[in-house]
């Protein structure tokens, strides 16, 4: 049986039914549309990858309330906007965060140069953030180091990196959230000691 046969609303209708095989083919439909829509708003292909997965499972788990009498992409690309919005934010409340971090690292050197400025001394503080960075990911557990170090440090693909450990793609996502919690953690009390 080829699911990608059946109309868009017998889908819907035997995804709802809970059939995994329904829930492949909506996503094989309608993934470059949801990954064209989101891929506008992030640099990294990760960011997208994270996105394009998220909206698809938020819009899963509420297929039951959706209206099986109006076309399902619209509602997909809203979810996937509001999904590509929300990460935007955290992205943006991550990096302020990391801005501070580095504009009191650089106060405390006594330099007030600004940082796009890539002077000499903020090579050198980038330098130690480099490494203080790199000893916090020695310092995590085993089951996140090594994705951490393809994802952060060899800047590796989430296929890439779940190929290469022959790991599951999920539980390479998993396991970068997870390690950037413990990290962001770790970097806290280095900067509160």
């Amino acid at each position: 049986m080829n699911y990608l046969d059946f109309s868009e609303k017998e889908l819907v209708a035997r995804a709802i039914g809970s059939d995994q095989m329904a829930y492949r083919a909506l996503y094989q439909i309608h993934e470059p549309a949801v990954r064209g829509r989101v891929s506008g708003y992030f640099q990294w292909k990760a960011d997208v990858d994270d996105v394009v997965t998220e909206s698809f499972q938020k819009a899963f788990s509420a297929l039951g309330s959706f209206d099986t009498s109006r076309e399902l992409r619209p509602w997909l690309l809203t979810i996937a906007t509001r999904t590509a919005l929300d990460h935007l934010s955290s992205i943006q409340r991550e990096d302020e965060k990391k801005e501070g971090i580095l504009h009191k690292a650089s106060s405390e050197g006594g330099d007030s140069a600004q940082l796009t400025d890539f002077t000499p001394e903020e090579e050198i503080i980038n330098d130690e953030l480099h490494q203080r960075l790199m000893g916090y990911i020695d310092e995590l557990p085993s089951l996140y180091k090594d994705v951490m170090i393809k994802y952060m440090i060899e800047e590796l693909e989430y296929e890439e990196i779940a190929r290469e450990l022959e790991l599951e793609l999920n539980t390479v996502r998993t396991r970068i959230r997870r390690g950037k919690q413990h990290l962001a953690k770790m970097m806290l009390r280095g900067e509160i000691e």
